[in-house]
């Protein structure tokens, strides 16, 4: 009995010369090849040497998962297609005060892809924004920090849902600058300790960012500050922690110190920390606090 071969056409589409058939075991320049496409969709597979070991099938499977295919870490023709596309992605617009499920998934390929974004947390804070900037610049994109469109498909992830928009302030800006200041001068003094030198702390940052030196207590602090710098506004602490160089003061805190002395911090911007003599990781979680006040520089 004769047994008739498969068509050429069936064996042309099973497997190519370039882009065979791979698996854990394989070996050669297709291997190669795979691991740089891996590398460059953002799975790491490891060292580009041409050997399918664990930790390239392991990239295989984490690609084919989140392209919707089956996760058996066998590179065939769907695999192959996939990995050779061009990144297209969309989502919605995204920027620094955003929050939500949208914001996590966009930190999340930005870590992926080697832009520092810190912690999938959800929260477009400055540190997202620094990495969006980076890989926008990197990818020839104008550098603003907004995810848009171009953006997104540049990053080659589609992402569905709406982010929580940040609240109206009214107009009130903060100063990156002096946020950036405040968190040297933070980790430099006490690191994520406090010191009980709040007042000292921020005045610091006020003088790298400004030049001028202001003094008293953190209960005080407020009235020194020039008011051709600085003017009071309106915002919650929930509303004034997600605008980054904004200074913050408290008539009494719950501590011995802090009820003589009060407390004063600059805000980073990401909804959550402060920056006096340390960094407050928790600003908004903070009780015990009374006589706030939030000051804009001008």
């Amino acid at each position: 009995m004769r047994v008739s071969a498969a068509p050429r056409s069936t064996l042309a589409a099973a497997s190519s010369p370039s882009k065979p058939t791979l698996k854990l075991g394989a070996s050669g320049p297709a291997v190669k090849t795979l691991q740089q496409a891996l590398a460059n969709a953002g799975f790491s597979p490891g060292a580009a040497d041409g050997q399918f070991g664990p930790k390239t099938a392991a990239a295989v499977k984490a690609f084919q998962s989140a392209k919707g295919l089956v996760a058996d870490g066998i590179v065939g023709p769907k695999t192959w297609a996939k990995l050779t596309a061009a990144p297209s992605g969309s989502g919605p617009t995204l920027k620094q005060g955003h929050s939500g499920a949208p914001v996590s998934a966009l930190q999340n390929r930005l870590n992926q892809l080697g832009f520092n974004a810190g912690a999938a947390d959800g929260q477009f804070g400055p540190k997202t924004t620094a990495a969006v900037k980076a890989f926008q610049s990197a990818k020839g994109l104008v550098a603003d920090g907004v995810v848009g469109p171009k953006t997104w498909s540049k990053l080659g992830i589609t992402v569905s849902g709406t982010p929580t928009t940040p609240p109206s302030t009214g107009g009130v800006r903060g100063n990156s600058a002096l946020a950036n200041n405040a968190r040297s001068v933070a980790l430099g003094m006490g690191g994520y300790s406090s010191q009980g030198r709040c007042a000292t702390g921020v005045s610091r940052a006020i003088e790298r960012t400004y030049g001028i030196k202001v003094w008293g207590d953190g209960n005080d602090i407020d009235n020194n500050l020039p008011r051709d710098k600085f003017k009071q506004v309106n915002l919650s602490l929930a509303e004034a922690l997600k605008i980054p160089g904004l200074v913050l003061t408290w008539e009494k805190t719950s501590t011995r110190l802090g009820s003589i002395y009060g407390h004063t911090a600059i805000t980073s911007g990401d909804g959550r920390s402060s920056y006096s003599d340390f960094v407050e990781s928790n600003t908004l979680g903070a009780g015990g606090r009374s006589g706030f006040k939030v000051f804009m520089p001008i």
